[in-house]
């Protein structure tokens, strides 16, 4: 999936940079995004981490949003907006956050597609593996 710069539509995917990592949620409207946790939950216990609702300038804080733009591919596996925006509705208030295995852009990817999966986290563990077999 391309991430832009453009204005975002119910359903939307969406991102803000955080110092070493993206932040995702789900935009429903500019009152409302729905995400695992705040962007700057990094210092949080897990246990206090929940999937919730906010306004779009609590989820972007001093930084900008992007847009998710996927593929013809990525297109076929979509939910409906509809199905988008009552999943992640459903999990509001949810809990069992993990940075490696359950985090924001899992949920977002649960939300749209179905899969539990972040780039971020497999993008990492592949350059663990890598690390490891060159030594």
């Amino acid at each position: 999936m391309e991430f832009v710069s453009c204005t975002p539509k119910t359903g939307d995917i969406v991102r803000t940079k955080r110092t070493f990592y993206y932040h995702y949620g789900i935009f429903v409207s500019e009152d409302e995004i729905i995400q695992f946790g705040l962007a700057d939950n990094v210092n949080r216990p897990a246990n206090e981490i929940f999937v919730l609702s906010s306004d779009v300038y609590t989820f972007m804080g001093d930084s900008n949003v992007e847009v998710g733009v996927p593929d013809r591919k990525e297109k076929k596996k979509m939910k409906s907006v509809n199905e988008i925006v009552s999943t992640a509705r459903a999990r509001i208030g949810e809990g069992g956050y993990n940075l490696l295995h359950n985090n924001c852009e899992h949920f977002v990817n649960e939300c749209v597609f179905s899969t539990h999966e972040s780039s971020f986290m497999d993008n990492i563990r592949s350059k663990i593996r890598e690390k490891l077999n060159k030594d």
